[in-house]
């Protein structure tokens, strides 16, 4: 256990530390963060593979005293180093991509593209390595006990972690609160791409038995087809409902009881920050009019957890910062994000 006598909660958090400014090493943390600065397939604004750093100097600014959670923070959290060599493949790919989707929207057919084709052909093993490592990673801290949770990157990041649950876990649901369902077939053309992160948990983890959607605002035929045909394993709770239950007297605990009440005892959370008000993550990749305040999903997080769920893994995903954000709020908001998604994570250890 980490000697905490000369740290002080109430100082500047020191980056000389880890994550928050918290004194811990991997092996003194209950909790490890694997960071995935993976961009490939993003179809608008690229930014999110810097996702994690932002997060880790934002994460500085970030109080530790939580009352949802208090004293979380003694679990101990640590954040891997970003691996640069993962950034540099996804740097490279993410050019590859970018030729293939500018000629798409200009009206190309890449099957009838040979140097586009063998260029898509490398993204799609690129996104099949990037998923084994993730895998791979997440496994192994599982195996010595570790709580584990995601930055991204994009959305596509996950699926590797989510596998690798699923063989620790015999049956779970996933809550995915997003501005998209992502749920469509290798989108662009692109296997893993961020857009298809949910048809292919459905596909690909059988485990997950209850895909629970929150916020959604933004899809299309294919995907609604796919919710109406899932036989009840997909039920999404999208933002003109949401809304349209609000503005006729519900309330925004009959709505999260309402969410709750659709999820099995252990639960994973996929939180896309474009699921948020727009105002609240600017230079996301594809942010969408509509979504949440913070608090609000800090609420559902609240009754999730007072409902005796077991939180079992979260990812963190499309947080990036640039031209489009005001004084770099999206990495402000995502660290806080991340820092209560950590507390209750380890609230029950």
């Amino acid at each position: 256990m980490a000697d905490l006598s000369k740290f002080d909660p109430n100082s500047v958090g020191l980056r000389s530390n880890n994550i928050f400014g918290l004194p811990f090493s991997e092996d003194e943390s209950a909790l490890v963060l694997l960071p995935v600065p993976w961009e490939v397939t993003v179809s608008y604004r690229p930014g999110t593979a810097r996702g994690p750093e932002h997060i880790f100097d934002a994460s500085m600014q970030v109080d530790l005293y939580d009352p949802d959670v208090v004293d979380g923070w003694k679990k101990g959290f640590y954040m891997l180093p970003v691996d640069k060599n993962i950034r540099k493949k996804s740097d490279f790919l993410r050019q590859c991509a970018e030729l293939i989707i500018s000629y798409l929207v200009e009206g190309g057919h890449v099957a009838k593209n040979e140097q586009l084709s063998e260029k898509l052909q490398e993204i799609n093993c690129g996104g099949k390595m990037l998923y084994n490592w993730v895998h791979e990673m997440t496994a192994s801290l599982l195996k010595e006990g570790k709580k584990v949770g995601l930055i991204g990157g994009d959305h596509s990041t996950p699926l590797g972690f989510i596998k690798a649950l699923s063989e620790v876990h015999e049956d779970f649901g996933v809550l995915q609160i997003d501005a998209h369902a992502d749920l469509r077939n290798a989108y662009e053309g692109f296997t893993y791409s961020h857009a298809s992160i949910m048809y292919n948990v459905l596909k690909e983890v059988p485990q997950v038995k209850k895909l629970v959607q929150v916020g959604v605002r933004d899809y299309c035929d294919e995907e609604l087809e796919m919710i109406q045909n899932s036989n009840g394993r997909i039920t999404t709770f999208f933002d003109r409902d949401i809304k349209a239950q609000q503005y006729e007297g519900s309330s925004w605990k009959q709505v999260c009881e309402q969410v709750i009440d659709q999820l099995p005892q252990k639960v994973y959370i996929s939180f896309d920050i474009d699921g948020l008000d727009p105002k609240l993550c600017p230079d996301t990749g594809t942010p969408v009019p509509g979504g949440f305040e913070v608090e609000q999903v800090f609420y559902l997080f609240r009754l999730l957890h007072a409902s005796g769920r077991e939180l079992i893994g979260f990812d963190l995903n499309e947080v990036s910062c640039g031209e489009h954000s005001v004084d770099g709020i999206d990495a402000i908001v995502g660290a806080r994000i991340l820092y209560k998604l950590c507390n209750f994570m380890v609230a029950n250890v």
